[in-house]
């Protein structure tokens, strides 16, 4: 499987901390407005949140992978650790109890479009300390990939935790004011244009290279800007511009967990050694076979379906 390892045991090619929800969905013809009642199609409970997608995405592509979350005590936490242990994840570090499982109340109208309202539950309780505790899975990771789901102190946390010679890379979704040392400790930092726009605020400018200079200037040791259909810029503080990088073409037919496959797989070949540009050049792939199936964890591609785009 791994074709160059390197002298530091490690047990995990990646270590996501993150969340794990449960998503609701419920197809409506038009989303209700106050005070109205509309009826909806059949309930679907899907795994989801954006640290268990990551964790689901790298294991189906082949990492070693393990997750660090906290889910409830209830049949939505069951379903969550049975999807994640199905895609070949190491569960050991997920955490139980102090809150129902965190929920994404999603409903999504004829066009796609959709209304979600989130409830943190248990991703709230994942602290500082539930970190520091979970020292053996930082010291047995090579990449330690990390969104904002979980509270900031946590995020900062993680940062302070990562094993000599491991990398860091977030996600700052949803976005959030970040810490300087936080920043200073991506390698990289993984935003789409949206993302990117909320971080530099007024001093955006209107180009992806004009925000790769931005954030780079904040601090992160490289940045990754996702742009969908477009693939991906790269922009690394050790050298040169900021380089594109082409994605497949392909028919879309849900964009739905398509971005963290994308940081699942980039972490995953940083974590075997590879350049930016080169672990760029695969995770767009990986995004891509992502979107031309529905759902977030059940559209994830495995390494043979990547290689067939």
């Amino acid at each position: 499987m791994h074709a160059h390892e390197d002298s530091t045991p490690s047990r995990y090619d990646l270590l996501v901390v993150g969340s794990a929800n449960a998503d609701l969905v419920v197809g409506v013809d038009r989303r209700p407005g106050p005070g109205e009642t509309v009826l909806g199609s059949d309930l679907v409970v899907h795994p989801g949140g954006k640290g268990a997608n990551q964790a689901v995405a790298a294991a189906r592509l082949g990492a070693r992978t393990a997750l660090l979350a906290r889910v409830g005590d209830d049949a939505h936490g069951r379903l969550l650790r049975t999807s994640q242990q199905e895609a070949g994840v190491d569960t050991g570090g997920v955490l139980v109890g102090g809150a129902p499982t965190g929920v994404a109340l999603i409903t999504v109208d004829p066009s796609g479009d959709n209304s979600i309202v989130v409830s943190l539950g248990a991703n709230a309780r994942l602290t500082p300390e539930d970190i520091k505790a979970a020292g053996p899975l930082f010291a047995a990771a090579r990449v330690v990939s990390v969104q904002l789901e979980i509270p900031l102190a946590t995020v900062a946390e993680t940062a302070r935790a990562l094993a000599p010679g491991a990398r860091l890379v977030l996600n700052p979704s949803p976005p959030a004011p970040l810490p300087d040392e936080v920043l200073a400790a991506c390698d990289p930092l993984v935003v789409n244009e949206h993302e990117a726009r909320y971080i530099l605020g007024d001093s955006a400018g209107s180009t992806p290279e004009s925000w790769a200079k931005g954030l780079t200037a904040l601090g992160p040791r490289s940045v990754v800007i996702t742009l969908g259909a477009e693939g991906a810029l790269i922009s690394d503080t050790r050298g040169g511009d900021p380089v594109r990088v082409p994605s497949p073409r392909v028919d879309a037919v849900d964009t739905t967990g398509a971005g963290d496959a994308f940081t699942a797989a980039l972490a995953w070949r940083l974590g075997l050694g590879e350049e930016l540009t080169e672990a760029a050049a695969f995770a767009v792939r990986v995004g891509a076979a992502a979107v031309t199936k529905q759902g977030a964890q059940a559209s994830f591609p495995t390494a043979e379906e990547v290689s067939a785009l």
